[in-house]
């Protein structure tokens, strides 16, 4: 029996490795310290611990990977997507180790991996490409350059992929500073500063061609997916077919994806990058030598499964269909779900997961009449989502006979999603699909920053929040007795009962006060003004922990998920996330309105630069320090002015979440 070893993660890994067994290969999972009881760890049939949390430390230490290959007797590794899947020197230690990658060769990913020379390869097979210029580095040759193309510019690190090292310049005078920025960012990202330049395009839309080739010199595409809806440069929702391309033009398209996979060699499963502006003229942006995250919407519609593809091509097997077998049907939309707080800034989010169900049935076979939902997670009720890691919780796709099916299942199946735990972007995904611009299918790449506003929870919903949480925290304390003899025990002497209570939604505290009338009746007033009456409709004692409810909000019956643990309420209502702590009995804390002068990590991560020095004088919002957590930067800025007292952090510290960084002595 042939055994692989999946040198990735989470998600990934599962999906990897749901394949192989079908294939019949024996699977080999890696795991950090950190992952010790993931899901790919117990899905494995052997696991291999490589020690270390970060990912240079575990995932990205090709030596550990190989030994663990070693160690349990595989022939070939699969790198999933993320970490190592691009990484030549990577696919040659295990060309050299005997060891099969599933994936194109090593001089291949080197070629196409640097933005640079693959766009120099692109325009030599005749595959348009965007103006721009990928010379000489020094800072004045790189303005004139800048000049020469045309503001606004785009700014790319040539080594990378993903958003990283990305700027867009709109003058001149902000060259200087955004080039030193994604310099930093692509070192950190790629271990290579090396920038190129290219005309920044407008209201374009971003298609990719899903391409795979064999070592028998055959090369077809399997369609196109559309990946207009992007946030910085980084894919938020992906779909299958695009809604605007003509057959014409997807032809056209994937005869010049195939010709460049041709001309450099390639093999396996790769993706060419175009975008697309309004007048149908496309352009080479990148090759990705890998399986993409977005896979599955091209699996939906196809009828295929790419993994297996991949794994035959590396058994040296030809490609199972020829160009003009490949038939589309239907349409497929994916949307990534992440561990982030859309009403902060997208800050990424780390913690237990508190509860988790899905109510919607997956992987259903394609037109049938059961909905084609297809969740790739590995979610499960109690596991934490490590700081380590990129945030993404899983990809959620649906498939209908068309556009508009695919699209109304989907926004269900987002709905019917039933996770508590961190800050997620369930809601704003929500939205987005079912936003009149998306709808329609007219949305480019600049739709999230120009056409969409996300919707933020009205007074009513937050009123209507503040009140169930306060009745839940209440009912969660009652003592079990009051219950043993029903609601009499409760009339003989212990209601009505009023009660008042403080609650914090992390940003605010506010004061209710509570009346029960029943053991699950209550009014709870806010304000003069507001008050709600509440019943907890389906139980008549104690709650759990956690669990659902359906609650009578004014007479008005609303389901609520929710979780109860150390005065922590956390639940899904009115489709958002809410998260409150009772902080009746905790003392009162002063209200500052200026900050506090101590500036403290937001989470887990990776102090990258320390801007300022003690004794330096800073204003409110000043850059202090930028960190690196889960694959992305975050600025550290004053909360108020005054005069750096102390810094108690280097740039390459390893930090927790809520640690002192930087203290500020604030003036007046």
């Amino acid at each position: 029996m042939p055994t692989l070893l999946v040198a990735n993660r989470g998600e990934i890994a599962l999906r990897i490795m749901r394949t192989a067994r079908q294939e019949g290969y024996c699977t080999v999972a890696i795991y950090s310290d950190a992952d010790r009881d993931a899901a790919h760890v117990v899905a494995a049939d052997l696991a291999v611990p490589i020690g270390g949390n970060t990912p240079q430390e575990s995932y990205l230490d090709i030596g550990k990977i190989l030994d663990a290959a070693q160690r349990t007797g595989a022939d070939c590794i699969h790198p999933g997507y993320g970490f190592l899947s691009e990484n030549a020197q990577f696919a040659r230690a295990c060309e050299e180790a005997g060891l099969s990658f599933i994936g194109p060769s090593a001089d291949v990913i080197e070629l196409m991996g640097n933005k640079r020379q693959a766009k120099t390869f692109a325009l030599a097979a005749g595959v348009p490409c965007i103006p721009g210029y990928e010379g000489a580095q020094d800072l004045a040759e790189l303005q004139r350059q800048a000049a020469r193309i045309g503001y606004p510019v785009m700014l790319k690190a040539a080594a990378g992929g993903g958003g990283r090292g990305m700027r867009v310049v709109q003058d001149e005078s902000d060259f200087s500073a955004q080039l030193m920025s994604a310099r930093k960012e692509a070192l950190s990202a790629f271990g290579n500063d090396e920038i190129i330049l290219e005309k920044a395009l407008s209201e374009v839309r971003h298609i990719e061609i899903q391409i795979f080739a064999d070592t028998q010199g055959n090369c077809i595409h399997l369609g196109e997916r559309d990946c207009s809806i992007q946030r910085r440069h980084q894919k938020v929702v992906e779909e299958a077919p695009s809604p605007i391309l003509t057959p014409a033009l997807r032809q056209t398209m994937g005869k010049a994806a195939t010709a460049l996979a041709q001309a450099c060699g390639y093999t396996n499963a790769g993706t060419v990058e175009f975008l697309l502006d309004s007048d149908g003229q496309f352009y080479f942006l990148e090759m990705n030598t890998r399986l993409q995250v977005e896979h599955g919407v091209t699996e939906l519609i196809t009828g295929t499964d790419l993994v297996a593809w991949q794994l035959a091509i590396a058994r040296g097997e030809s490609l199972p269909i020829c160009q003009d077998d490949v038939a589309l049907h239907g349409h497929a939309i994916e949307v990534r779900l992440y561990a982030e707080d859309p009403e902060r800034d997208f800050l990424p989010q780390s913690g237990k997961i508190l509860y988790w169900q899905h109510s919607f049935a997956e992987d259903q076979v394609v037109g049938s009449t059961s909905p084609a939902i297809r969740f790739d997670h590995a979610l499960a009720t109690g596991i934490t989502i490590s700081p380590y890691y990129d945030p993404m919780l899983g990809k959620l796709m649906a498939w209908g006979k068309d556009r508009n099916e695919a699209r109304r299942r989907l926004s269900h199946a987002l709905q019917a999603l039933k996770l508590l735990g961190p800050q997620n972007n369930r809601a704003y995904l929500k939205q987005i699909i079912d936003h009149p611009v998306f709808a329609a299918g007219s949305a480019h790449t600049g739709f999230l920053e120009q056409q969409f506003s996300p919707a933020v929870a009205g007074s009513e919903s937050v009123s209507r929040a503040h009140a169930l949480a306060c009745a839940l925290l209440h009912h969660a304390r009652i003592p079990a007795m009051h219950f043993t003899s029903g609601a009499a025990n409760w009339q003989s002497g212990h209601l009505p009962l009023s009660r008042e209570y403080r609650l914090s939604d992390g940003i605010h505290s506010f004061a209710v006060t509570l009346c029960a009338t029943s053991t699950h009746h209550y009014t709870v007033t806010l304000t003069a003004e507001i008050r709600h009456t509440i019943t907890l409709t389906s139980i008549a004692n104690a709650i759990s922990s956690s669990g659902e409810l359906a609650v009578s909000i004014d007479d008005v019956i609303h389901p609520v998920l929710f979780h109860i643990g150390d005065k922590q309420l956390s639940m899904l209502f009115e489709q958002r996330l809410w998260s409150f702590t009772d902080e009746t009995y905790m003392p009162v804390q002063p209200v500052s309105h200026s900050g506090t002068g101590l500036i403290l990590a937001p989470m887990d991560g990776c102090i990258t630069q320390i801007c300022i020095e003690p004794g330096a004088t800073v204003e409110s919002g000043s850059l202090l320090a930028t960190m690196e957590a889960m694959k992305m930067e975050h600025a550290l800025r004053a909360d108020g002015g005054g005069i750096v007292t102390r810094v108690n952090a280097y740039a390459g510290d390893q930090v927790h979440s809520g640690q002192l960084i930087i203290e500020i002595e604030q003036a007046g």
